[in-house]
């Protein structure tokens, strides 16, 4: 692939790096003069220097032959119009954007810039995966394929405790693809038995979170209480 990367900071340095050890040619665009030097002292004719968000540093750089540009800056309004610009103006198919507050995703999704990716949305999750909680947790959304990747404590009085795979009675739509029990996972099959403290993942068309909570709820206990 041809990529362009615009933000030459820890983010956008590692990648780069990355991706050229992967065999990908690549150029990097840095704003910022000291740090364009100390990157490119490293990566020479592999980084520019200039503003991403102006038209003619990104032509300069290749944008119309590129494969895939990723915008890293620490600035959510640089990373929505670079995409932006490469998507409708230079008819990049792939797009990735960093989002720095994640209180801007809301932004990032209605001007269809996807995927955007937000360091502190992604360790939230993390920290919700490792700590006791009650509940469903989303590990992954894909929106443009409209799927998720969820997770679901099978709690003391559950339906689904003592009940094989293939008698869950989940929706259409939704697959169990993985069952974590005492710190290990597997994947299950159809007449493997659910017991009461596995962490349950599933991959499910968006919009079936309700009909899958009602499987694994507690009975008596109202939908989200805990």
């Amino acid at each position: 692939m041809y990529v362009i990367v615009v933000g030459a900071g820890k983010v956008g340095w590692n990648l780069a790096r990355e991706l050229i050890d992967k065999g990908n040619e690549l150029t990097v665009i840095e704003n910022d003069r000291a740090r364009f030097a100390t990157v490119e002292e490293e990566l020479e004719h592999a980084a520019q220097y200039g503003d991403g968000s102006e038209l003619w540093v990104l032509e300069r750089a290749g944008i119309e032959r590129a494969d895939l540009v990723i915008a890293v800056t620490g600035d959510d309004e640089d990373n929505i119009l670079i995409c932006q610009v490469a998507r409708e103006k230079y008819g990049v198919e792939r797009v990735i954007a960093r989002c720095n507050n994640p209180r801007n995703l809301q932004h990032f999704e209605l001007l269809g810039v996807k995927p955007a990716v937000s360091a502190t949305d992604l360790i939230l999750r993390l920290i919700e995966h490792e700590v006791p909680r009650v509940g469903l947790l989303h590990l992954l959304d894909l929106p443009q394929e409209r799927l998720e990747i969820i997770e679901l404590e099978v709690r003391k009085g559950s339906p689904a405790c003592g009940k094989e795979v293939r008698d869950l009675g989940i929706p259409e739509g939704s697959l169990v693809i993985s069952i974590l029990r005492d710190g290990t996972g597997f994947v299950p099959l159809a007449d493997s038995v659910v017991e009461e403290g596995d962490e349950v993942l599933l991959v499910l068309d968006t919009g079936l979170e309700e009909k899958i909570t009602a499987v694994f709820e507690p009975t008596g206990v109202p939908s989200g209480a805990t």
